[in-house]
């Protein structure tokens, strides 16, 4: 009994490996037939699925004059809570798309945990952590890819990664 429903789960298993390889050779193809998909893939830890999404999210990034602007979009700016004398600033807003924010924190908690080549934002990012604690510093590396990916599209050019550290 046990080995025909081993049998069917290994036969299903297959399958969805199969399918699995198909979806990402298509992905592969879609990305390296868009040239913006490209060059946003040279930013540290964004890859097929992070650059497309992100050109889903806005097709025009002429509605972004600020980088700050798409952080808003986003939901990746710190909610306010003001009244009287009282000024607080806590977490992320979560006001924008669930899935984008949630992209661009893992590829962010990549390039603090992952990524072994050296560059400004590996660099910044793991300082930020070393003062702030994992997650806050993931959530501003995930602003600021965020901001790097918008500048890329905005100008047309690559991410310059560094070659080493500079003292």
């Amino acid at each position: 009994m046990l080995r025909t429903i081993a049998g069917g789960v290994i036969a299903a298993h297959n399958t969805l490996c199969l399918a699995a390889a198909d979806l990402e050779g298509a992905l592969k193809a879609k990305v390296k037939s868009h040239p913006i998909a490209c060059r946003l893939m040279t930013i540290p830890d964004v890859g097929p699925i992070v650059s497309l999404s992100f050109l889903a999210l806005g097709d025009d990034t002429g509605g972004f004059s600020r980088t700050s602007d798409i952080w808003a979009f986003l939901g990746l700016t710190p909610r306010r809570r003001q009244s009287g004398e009282m000024d607080w600033s806590g977490r992320v807003s979560k006001c924008g798309d669930a899935a984008m924010r949630g992209l661009l924190f893992e590829a962010a908690s990549c390039v603090i945990r992952q990524v072994k080549r050296f560059s400004a934002l590996k660099s910044w990012a793991v300082r930020r952590a070393g003062r702030r604690g994992f997650r806050k510093a993931a959530v501003a590396t995930a602003r600021k890819i965020a901001a790097l990916m918008l500048t890329v599209w905005k100008r047309g050019a690559e991410y310059q990664w560094t070659k080493e550290a500079t003292t």
